[in-house]
C-alpha cells in the first residue's frame, strides 16, 4: 500500500540505515549508485536541483500532503533527525510553492541535509544563500494553506519510485534516487566494485586504449552488421557525396 491511500498518520519510530553506509553512498553519487543497483531507483528528470554542485545522502522522512497544502511539512519537522532528508509528495499533482526559507531554517536546526519534493518551492535566493540543498518539480511563488491532514513517514511515490521512511535518498546534479533501507549495504558493495572498475577503465583510456576494444564492442558492432568503409567505397555505394 502506498502513501496515496493513507492519510492522518504520523509514524514516529522509523529505523535508519547505518550512517557510515549512507555517507559512503553519498560520496559515490547518483549515477554510480543507480548503475550499481541495476538502473533502478531513479525518480526521473522532473525533479531537479535549484542549485549547482550539491551532493547529499540521507534517510528519508516522507511527507504525504494534499495539493496546495503544507500542513504536513510542519508536522514532519518534529520527526526529523540529523542526517535525514525530507521527501515530500502530494495526493495529486501540485507545484504550488509549499516550501521556503523558514522551513529550511527549521530543518537546518535539526540537522536535516536537504529537501526532495514533487511540489514547487519558493524563496530560492534565500535557500541558495543559506546553502540548503533542494530538488523540486518547480520554482513557484504560489502559496499554500494549512487545512487538510496528510501523513508522515508512510510510503509515498516520487516520480514513479516508491520511497519509504528510512530509505536512503541520494541527490546531486544528476538527479535523485532511492535505495531501499534493507538493501543499502549490498548496494554500497556493488557501488564500490563499480568505482574500482571505472578506475581501471580510466587508467586504460588515459593510456590510449579505446573503449571500443576494452569493452569488446568492436565485435558487437560487427555482429549488428556494422562495416568500415573508405570514403571512396561509401561514395561508390551511395552515389557520391
Amino acid at each position: 500500500m502506498t502513501g496515496t491511500q493513507q492519510t492522518g498518520i504520523v509514524v514516529t519510530d522509523v529505523a535508519r540505515a547505518d550512517a557510515a553506509t549512507i555517507d559512503a553512498l553519498g560520496v559515490h553519487g547518483v549515477a554510480t549508485v543507480h548503475e550499481a543497483m541495476g538502473r533502478v531507483g531513479l525518480v526521473g528528470a522532473d525533479i531537479r536541483p535549484i542549485q549547482d554542485g550539491s551532493r547529499i545522502a540521507g534517510s528519508a522522512v516522507t511527507v504525504l500532503s494534499w495539493p496546495g497544502d503544507n500542513l504536513m511539512i510542519h508536522v514532519a519537522i518534529e520527526q526529523c533527525r540529523p542526517g535525514d532528508i525530507l521527501v515530500v509528495s502530494t495526493t495529486s499533482p501540485s507545484v504550488d510553492g509549499a516550501f521556503g526559507e523558514l522551513f529550511a531554517t527549521a530543518l537546518v536546526q535539526r540537522g536535516v541535509r536537504g529537501l526532495v519534493t514533487t511540489t514547487g518551492v519558493r524563496d530560492v535566493v534565500d535557500l541558495r544563500e543559506m546553502e540548503f540543498p533542494v530538488w523540486s518539480a518547480a520554482v513557484n511563488a504560489q502559496g499554500t494553506v494549512k487545512a487538510t491532514a496528510g501523513s508522515v513517514n508512510v510510503p509515498i511515490v516520487v516520480g514513479g519510485v516508491v520511497v519509504r521512511a528510512g530509505d536512503v535518498v541520494i541527490a546531486d546534479d544528476d538527479g535523485v534516487m532511492c535505495v531501499p533501507r534493507d538493501d543499502a549495504a549490498r548496494v554500497l558493495a556493488a557501488s564500490d566494485t563499480r568505482v574500482e572498475k571505472e578506475a581501471a577503465d580510466r587508467a586504460a583510456y588515459q593510456g590510449g586504449q579505446l573503449s571500443l576494444d576494452r569493452k569488446g564492442l568492436r565485435q558487437v558492432f560487427a555482429d549488428l552488421g556494422g562495416r568500415y568503409l573508405t570514403e571512396a567505397e561509401y561514395e561508390a555505394e551511395h552515389g557520391g557525396r
